[in-house]
Parts: structure tokens; C-alpha cells; sequence
């Protein structure tokens, strides 16, 4: 994915238990970051960020989803322990991380694995990729999607 890009049609699921494709939220911007895991620090810190701001980016016109490998019942006990008013994508597959470039290789201890690299991807209405964030740092980083909407 690029700047410029069209939404991608790839059909997932999240938490609200139905089938979805991106061009669903067409209509409204929408704000899609990947993350590398549910109820992790790092991971906790950032949703609890886009919850907090949740009105802001509905006053912008804005859908939030949340996007990692984890299955629907890690998700759904992530939602309900942080109450977070938006859905998660399960990309139990790695579909929509590969069609986004967010699979990466990382290394931690010298040891190195296959994991999600944490990214925002912003939409416009019209499904197209107005920005991107990759390698994100998770302080300030929810205002600074805010300021580019």
C-alpha cells in the first residue's frame, strides 16, 4: 500500500461477529492501525489512546479499527477489560498484514521472528490512502493522526 491507493477489497471479520471488507466504511475516514498484540503494554497504551479520543475522530467523521492476529475471544476479553468503543479485526490469516506490508521480521534478544510492525493507515471517504505511519511510536502518535485528519 501507498499514498494514492485504493482501499483494498478483502474480506475479514471483527468483533462485531460479521463479515466486513474496508469499502464498508466508505463514506467516513477511516483509521486503520495494526498492532502487534492484545494486552500488552505497549499495545494496551495505544487503544486506550484511540478510546479517549474516540469523539474527537467521530467529530472528524472518522472509524477507528484495531487490527492483529489475535483470535475473537482474545479480542472481545481486550475490548471488555479496556471497554474500547470501537472493533478489532481479526487477521488470524495475516491477509490483511501481508496486503498492507506489515508482516515484518523484528528481533528482540537477538532473536528474530515474524511479527506485526506496529502502522496507521488513514482513508479518506472516498477509500483512498491519504497517509500512513509505519514503525510507530506509540506516544503522541494518536494526536498526530488526529492533527493529519
Amino acid at each position: 500500500m501507498k499514498v494514492g491507493d485504493l482501499v483494498p477489497e478483502i474480506i475479514f471479520q471483527m468483533t462485531d461477529g460479521k463479515d466486513h471488507q474496508l469499502s464498508d466504511f466508505k463514506g467516513q475516514n477511516i483509521v486503520l492501525y495494526f498492532y502487534p498484540k492484545d494486552d500488552t503494554p505497549g499495545c494496551t497504551l495505544e487503544a486506550q489512546d484511540f478510546r479517549d479520543h474516540l469523539q474527537d475522530f467521530t467529530a472528524k467523521n472518522a472509524v477507528i479499527l484495531g487490527v492483529s492476529k489475535d483470535n475473537e475471544k482474545k479480542h472481545q476479553k481486550f475490548r471488555e477489560k479496556y471497554c474500547l468503543p470501537f472493533d478489532l479485526i481479526m487477521d488470524t490469516e495475516g491477509v490483511l498484514s501481508e496486503a498492507f506490508g506489515v508482516w515484518k521480521e523484528k528481533s528482540m534478544y537477538g532473536r528474530k521472528y515474524m511479527g506485526i510492525e506496529r502502522s496507521t493507515f488513514v482513508f479518506s471517504p472516498e477509500g483512498v490512502l491519504l497517509k500512513e505511519w509505519r514503525k510507530v511510536s506509540v506516544p503522541g502518535h494518536v494526536k498526530e493522526v488526529l492533527s493529519a485528519l
